[in-house]
């Protein structure tokens, strides 16, 4: 497995069918795998906290789920094989967990919103790789216990479905607790599976243009984020591009 840096922050260079077939492999071994996903935001926010990008760049597995994180590769000659988005990545895995009889433990959204993605879920694939859920709604608190439920179910894969960078440290935090095959943030996805929110069209995920679906659907909340946060981006990789430039002269 070949893993490339983007702005200080490693990715793997790994396709989907990849990624996948090592993350069925750590769960048939029972070895723990932490999962993260990376996009321009993530690297951005990055810089800035170190925190998120400690649990960043200890995990196991870094794909590149947005489609600019696979263009500034290209463009910084570290090319990747494609992107692996995660909600992609969390539906394939669903798949193979009614496959292979592995549970799944969903932890995330509001309460409604997870009830709606285990029914989903359990009218799709049948109710055997529910393991458990719960919502994101809780307190520094309330984490520990948290953490114990989840390691209790006894379920090999767990799907975090909350904001940046709260789930990274979540995950960080207590994955030696929760001991599990597979930990997963997923941002999102959960309101996507449930009908929730609505995911941009498959022409407008290739030319990386989800964002701005996003913004189409709550302009108020989201212009601002992906204005800044995309326009910082783009300047720390034509940055990292100037120093790639200057050191071959």
């Amino acid at each position: 497995m070949s893993r490339i840096s983007i702005c200080n922050i490693p990715v793997d260079a790994l396709t989907m069918q990849q990624t996948i077939a090592l993350i069925d492999k750590a769960i048939e071994e029972h070895r723990p795998v932490h999962h993260v996903v990376i996009n321009a935001a993530k690297v951005v926010n990055a810089q800035k906290d170190e925190a998120l990008k400690e649990s960043i760049v200890s995990c196991d597995i870094i794909n590149a789920d947005g489609q600019a994180i696979v263009w500034a590769a290209n463009f910084l000659n570290r090319p990747l094989p494609e992107r692996v988005a995660g909600i992609d990545l969390m539906d394939n895995l669903v798949k193979l967990a009614a496959e292979k009889k592995y549970g799944i433990f969903f932890l995330g959204a509001k309460e409604d919103v997870v009830k709606d993605v285990v029914n989903v879920y359990t009218e799709k694939y049948g109710k055997e790789i529910i393991a458990g859920y719960r919502n994101g709604y809780f307190t520094k608190d309330d984490e520990l216990e948290i953490a114990k439920q989840i390691a209790e179910s006894g379920a090999s894969i767990l799907f975090v479905a909350m904001s940046s960078p709260k789930k990274e440290i979540f995950l960080n935090t207590y994955k030696h607790l929760i001991k599990m095959p597979f930990i997963m943030g997923v941002g999102g996805s959960f309101d996507v599976v449930s009908g929730l929110v609505k995911r941009a069209p498959v022409w407008m995920q290739k030319w990386g243009l989800e964002w701005f679906y996003r913004v189409m659907q709550e302009p108020g909340r989201m212009w601002k984020r992906y204005l800044f946060g995309n326009s910082e981006f783009i300047y720390l990789v034509l940055k990292e591009k100037w120093k790639q430039v200057f050191k071959t002269k």
